[in-house]
């Protein structure tokens, strides 16, 4: 009898270790599993923000988010031809606004873009310095999330400006230059742009370090 007790206790306390050790095991993976997707998460993150951006400083997009007093146009980023300057509002000044020339839709007959409410983007949305060059992928990121910025847009609000906001749209159909050619597109689909935003704001907008 005390020899099957005693084979008995031993099993159990095997058991009992064997039970503790998977235990002690499986919480080690849930906790590595979970460090790890907390790892991915800004690393993917921050990947979706190089897309968006690629596109942010593309002259499509950056010759209206100026640090000028002007307005930019071509894909060298010259000044206004018109000599057009910027405004209280960014809508130009009487006499000489934006909406003068720049109707609800692009003019192909003059080359004239146009889009609803045309206008500069605020300073405090500027993607460039004074010497006309980008600013650093922090540099844009910060403001793009500073609700101060950015007139109070959320992740969510920023990804619905970047899914419906017409000037936005405007990007990806510039229409035609005054001599007749196609004003060149973004580096990605506005779908892809959309998409990278989307990604970007699930991750929680997070920010590339550096100045």
């Amino acid at each position: 009898m005390l020899g099957n007790r005693s084979f008995v206790l031993r099993a159990l306390l095997v058991t009992l270790v064997v039970f503790a050790g998977w235990i002690a095991l499986s919480t080690v993976e849930i906790a590595d599993g979970k460090t790890a997707a907390a790892d991915a998460r800004p690393a993917s993150g921050l990947a979706a923000w190089d897309d968006v951006y690629s596109v942010l400083t593309y002259p499509r997009c950056i010759n209206c988010h100026t640090a000028t007093s002007y307005p930019q146009q071509g894909d060298d980023r010259r000044p206004h031809f018109a000599n057009v300057i910027r405004g209280p509002e960014g809508k130009g000044v009487a006499g000489l606004n934006c909406a003068s020339c720049h109707q609800e839709k692009n003019s192909d007959a003059t080359g004239v873009p146009g889009g609803h409410n045309w206008h500069l983007a605020p300073l405090s949305m500027r993607w460039q310095d004074l010497n006309d060059r980008p600013l650093s992928s922090a540099a844009v990121c910060r403001a793009l999330i500073d609700r101060e910025k950015n007139h109070g847009l959320d992740g969510p609000g920023l990804l619905k400006h970047h899914e419906e906001e017409p000037l936005v749209l405007w990007a990806w159909d510039p229409g035609r230059r005054p001599d007749g050619t196609l004003r060149a597109l973004p580096p990605l689909t506005h779908a892809q742009f959309v998409d990278a935003t989307r990604r970007w704001v699930a991750a929680g907008t997070p920010c590339p370090k550096g100045p």
